[in-house]
């Protein structure tokens, strides 16, 4: 396996954070959505939503699950404000697959995550029509690999990988095609007031890479910044009122500031042609 991250100037000199536990306003009345909320980033930008009286839901990672939460949520509630797209794995064992048969990454990251946007979209619209502009967001967590895909970055020849492909190449893969997902997530809302954000969280030693070989590991470390750092990223992202509606469809970096998206992850065909396979895959379940 070869390990390759993508190389933006925020990827090795991340920006300072300019949101963050201390400066975060009262989120009192609004409500959360996280998914991967168990460990990680995710536990720690649950527990900054929480100290400042946000409403947040922890979501789970299998697709069933997912429908499932979304049933409970819409139960109890009509309206959500931000979405967070965050669970994830990261180059698990050779062969790994859902239950359902996809290739694992693809399906947690990708399919699961596009199943539960959709599950939430009536609940995101509703508290669009009430709160503040922009302030409604879906966040897809990607990550600084999604620069490193091949391109096209989703090929839609080989979703099952019957065409072998390298462990990095298929993280990869899914992470460049949760920019995809928001890009055109982005599209298919316009007038909605709903805000729909890419982002590269930064690179953080997580129970995210467990698989990864200890030379891996230690390669990594050594551009690694303290965990807290991503969940600043995130927090940004969802929370941030310097982001306005031409911001839509972006991309954020580390630790919190808005950037070009690498072009052919916004092409509306490749978007589009996503959007119609993801339909396909979900089609079941809705």
């Amino acid at each position: 396996m070869s390990l390759n991250f993508g190389m933006r100037c925020s990827t090795v000199m991340p920006n300072k954070a300019t949101l963050t536990e201390k400066n975060l306003p009262d989120q009192s009345g609004k409500v959360f959505l996280v998914t991967g909320a168990s460990g990680g980033l995710g536990k720690l930008l649950t527990g900054i939503l929480y100290q400042h009286n946000a409403k947040v839901y922890l979501a789970a990672r299998s697709e069933s699950k997912t429908q499932e939460t979304a049933e409970a949520f819409l139960a109890k509630e009509d309206r959500l404000d931000v979405l967070w797209n965050n669970a994830g794995v990261m180059v698990p064992p050779e062969g790994s697959k859902t239950k359902q048969g996809y290739e694992l990454q693809y399906g947690v990251n990708n399919i699961a995550h596009f199943l539960l946007t959709l599950l939430l979209r009536p609940a995101l619209e509703n508290a669009a029509r009430t709160a503040p502009k922009a302030s409604v967001r879906v966040i897809w967590v990607a990550s600084s690999a999604a620069d490193a895909a091949p391109n096209p970055a989703v090929d839609l020849t080989n979703m099952d990988y019957h065409r072998e492909e390298g462990a990095w190449s298929k993280y990869s893969r899914s992470k460049a095609a949760s920019v995809v997902h928001s890009a055109e997530f982005a599209r298919k809302t316009k007038g909605t007031g709903i805000i729909s954000l890419a982002l590269n969280p930064g690179n953080f030693v997580t129970n995210l890479q467990q698989n990864m070989s200890k030379m891996e590991l230690a390669m990594f470390k050594l551009i690694a910044s303290e965990p807290i750092n991503g969940a600043y990223t995130e927090l940004f992202a969802g929370l941030s009122d310097t982001i306005t509606e031409k911001d839509n469809g972006t991309w954020v970096s580390p630790f919190g500031k808005l950037e070009k998206v690498r072009k052919d992850l916004v092409e509306p065909e490749l978007g589009g042609k996503f959007w119609e396979w993801s339909m396909q895959q979900v089609k079941p379940y809705l």
